[in-house]
Order: C-alpha cells, then sequence, then structure tokens
C-alpha cells in the first residue's frame, strides 16, 4: 500500500464515530478504508493525486469531523501533516477535555455519595470521552506507533475500571444498598448540561449547518446516556428499590468497555504490525 494516503481525524472518539466516518468515505466513492480508533489515523488506498479525495474530505468534513493529511513518513518518526486545526479550535478542545475529565471525576465521587452505579457508569464515559481527546491533542506529534501504544494503556485502564463498576454492581444485585434518589438525580442533571456546555463550545468551531449539526449529534449519544441517569433516578424514588440505577448502569458500562474493546483491538493491531493503518 505504498500509494496509500492517510489522515489524522480529529473528533473521533468512540467506534460509531469510526462507522460514521467510513460512511461517510464510501458515499465519495472509494471502498475499503481502514480507520484505527486508537491511532485516530483514516488510510485510503487511493493515489495522492485521486481526484476522490476532495470528495472524501468534504464529506468527511460535512460529517463534522477534523482531518489533517499526513506526508508520506515510517512509523517510527513524528507525523508530518498539512494543518488546519486553528489556535482557537484547539482551545476549545482543552475547554471540552477539561470539562469531560473534570465533571468525570466529579461524577464518580458523586456515584460513591449517592450509592449510584449508574452514575459510576456515566462518570467512565466522561473520563473516557475526555482522555481520548487529550490523547488527540498532546499527541499531535507522535509518531502512529506511539499514538497506538498511549491509547493502549489509557483504554486498558479505562477497561479495568469498567470492570471494576461491572462488578460492583453484580454485587449490588444481592446487596441491595439503598440509592440516594435526590442526590443521583441532581449529579445526573448537572452532567447533561455539562455536556451541552461541551457542545455549545465546539459549535463556533465548525463550519456550515451541517458540521453544527454533527456537533449535536457528537453529544446526543452522551445525552441520552445522562438522560437514562435521570430517568433512573426518578424510578428509584418512586419504586424505593435500586433496580433501575442497577439497570442503566450496566447498559451504560456495556457500551463503554465494547468501545474500549474496540480502542485496544485496534491498538494491538497497530502495534503488532509495525505499521499502524497499513
Amino acid at each position: 500500500m505504498d500509494q496509500a494516503v492517510k489522515y489524522r481525524v480529529t473528533g473521533m472518539d468512540c467506534p460509531s464515530c469510526a462507522a460514521k466516518i467510513e460512511k461517510a468515505v464510501h458515499s465519495a466513492g472509494v471502498e475499503n478504508p481502514k480507520i484505527s480508533t486508537a491511532s485516530q489515523i483514516l488510510t485510503l488506498n487511493v493515489t495522492r493525486d485521486d481526484g476522490r479525495l476532495l470528495d472524501v474530505e468534504r464529506a468527511i468534513a460535512e460529517a463534522g469531523y477534523h482531518l489533517d493529511r499526513l506526508l508520506p513518513d515510517a512509523a517510527k518518526t513524528p507525523l508530518k501533516t498539512q494543518p488546519h486545526i486553528t489556535a482557537a479550535y484547539r482551545r476549545a478542545l482543552w475547554i471540552v477535555i477539561v470539562l469531560n475529565v473534570g465533571y468525570g471525576l466529579i461524577e464518580m465521587v458523586g456515584g460513591f455519595l449517592a450509592g449510584s452505579q449508574a452514575l459510576k457508569a456515566d462518570a467512565l464515559d466522561f473520563l473516557g470521552d475526555g482522555l481520548i481527546t487529550f490523547l488527540g491533542v498532546l499527541a499531535i506529534g507522535w509518531s502512529l506507533l506511539w499514538r497506538a501504544r498511549s491509547a493502549l494503556v489509557q483504554c486498558l485502564f479505562l477497561g479495568a475500571l469498567g470492570l471494576g463498576v461491572v462488578g460492583n454492581t453484580v454485587w449490588r444485585l444481592f446487596a441491595q444498598q439503598p440509592v440516594e434518589a435526590e442526590l443521583m438525580g441532581a449529579v445526573a442533571l448537572v452532567a447533561l448540561a455539562v455536556n451541552v456546555a461541551a457542545a455549545l463550545v465546539l459549535v463556533p468551531h465548525r463550519a456550515g449547518d451541517a458540521n453544527v449539526r454533527a456537533v449535536w449529534l457528537f453529544s446526543r449519544n452522551d445525552a441520552i446516556g445522562n438522560a437514562a441517569v435521570v430517568v433512573a433516578a426518578i424510578l428509584v424514588a418512586l419504586t424505593g428499590t435500586a433496580w433501575p440505577d442497577l439497570i442503566v448502569a450496566f447498559a451504560i458500562a456495556a457500551l463503554f468497555l465494547h468501545s474500549s474493546l474496540v480502542i485496544i483491538r485496534d491498538a494491538l493491531r497497530d502495534i503488532a504490525t509495525g505499521r499502524p493503518t497499513d
């Protein structure tokens, strides 16, 4: 694949994002794209003068993602790019990182105080989004191989936390400890507000109506999770049982672990080949 064209993707933080990017590539008439959620690299088996590349770039931009085309390089050398990410957009990404990681830690503490497994699982989603974005910004000049290694370490850590939440939730099935529904609902409502705030930070840096819509699509799944925790808190208050909290915790943790496993799989593949996405 000597003639392959590679892009670094900004804004891809989960397998569903990779699926959207793949769909955008197909809509431009290019088949068999390779997308690594670990190194956040898109590889197209086309020549650099292929006219379809402009269509690919346009389709992915309309889906709401930023692309930097990579110049030819080895996996163990720093990435060389044709950058177009502005300083203002980079600052916005840092704000999103702080919002996600900061509130993820707060929500985790809230989960322990409220006795809510759903809050703990939702906190992992915040931490995962924030750390993936952090890797994307911090590792801009890193080689593909080191990006993959960093993603592997990160997702192994988060995956271990996710398994811990699942294990604790299973234990709660038998222990049936009480849940503070009021605190649980309040923390979940703030989580929803934080997701909206993160979207508002990114909106000014998305050009065009399609990209503005994409920002909200990015936040939609997270917001659904937040809303599910709020509903669970209401049901806990109405029923006097912890079952709604445990059910939502299992659902959110399962989705989180699936995303972590996909990134770990991609990272292991990238590291094993020595040439990520090749």
